[in-house]
């Protein structure tokens, strides 16, 4: 079984071919898949996508919402869409994690301050809840791991899409965070292959990040959840493992994160 921990399955992007999805997904082992949110104008597909469960050939695909608000849309309106991610934390519906939620400093810096305070009043959200993050950090790593610091020990979960170095992937893990490995892994210059040996399989989980970077041969295209295969194959070989084996224990990690297991 794979889990993909990352996963916008709600993007419009699927909806011409939806089903076809899924079954690619169940064919190559994936049998749960974790939902990220981003801000008003899709949590609500979000969370009705998270009530349905879909079967194909005695598999089924299990799929879990998070909610959040990420850092591209903090924008003039962020305590409007923070009351709309408040209020379906206290709507009574189970959310595993809370994200994707961090700092991106790579499109713009004009809400830089309030990202800040965004991203560190979501993580009180979390500790207060006894949930899970789910962090977005692009170009904004150091960052990230400030306001983390400051809830350390409360607060455990994903750095999604890591594309760092081993010394920010050793100052996430001492946090307890996992690292979300994705396409980027199957990118030559990305050089995630050269460091993952150094970080270790007990500190990875699997996402693709769909309908978002693609793993190569697919890069240019748009991204699924069955891709994730690709993903673990790559992990497999930069550390030397089975694929069986990176399989049985990201899977593990996944479950341990979202309180699973």
């Amino acid at each position: 079984m794979l889990i993909d921990t990352h996963c916008h399955l709600y993007h419009k992007n699927f909806d011409n071919d939806f089903q076809q999805v899924v079954e690619r997904a169940l064919n190559n082992g994936v049998q749960k898949i974790f939902l990220p949110a981003i801000d008003s104008e899709s949590h609500e597909k979000l969370i009705q996508l998270s009530e349905k469960t879909f079967s194909f050939q005695n598999s089924t695909l299990n799929i879990y919402p998070m909610m959040g608000l990420h850092p591209c849309s903090v924008k003039e309106n962020f305590e409007e869409e923070l009351k709309i991610v408040e209020q379906y934390l206290n709507s009574g519906k189970k959310i595993y994690a809370i994200g994707e939620i961090g700092l991106d400093y790579y499109w713009e810096t004009t809400f830089k301050a309030q990202q800040i305070e965004v991203f560190e009043r979501q993580i009180a959200w979390a500790v207060e809840r006894k949930l899970p993050i789910i962090i977005h950090s692009r170009q904004s790593t150091d960052d990230c791991i400030a306001s983390v610091k400051k809830f350390a020990g409360k607060v455990a979960g994903i750095f999604h899409c890591f594309g760092g170095t081993v010394e920010e992937a050793k100052q996430i893990t001492d946090l307890g965070f996992y690292l979300g490995i994705g396409g980027v892994a199957t990118y030559k210059k990305a050089g995630l292959k050269e460091i993952l040996p150094a970080i270790g399989l007990k500190h990875l989980v699997l996402e693709t990040d769909a309908p978002y970077l693609p793993p190569v041969p697919h890069r240019g295209k748009r991204n699924e959840p069955s891709y994730i295969k690709l993903v673990a194959e790559t992990v497999a070989g930069a550390l030397g493992k089975s694929l069986d084996e990176v399989g049985e224990v990201t899977t593990a990690n996944a479950l341990r994160v979202f309180q699973l297991n």
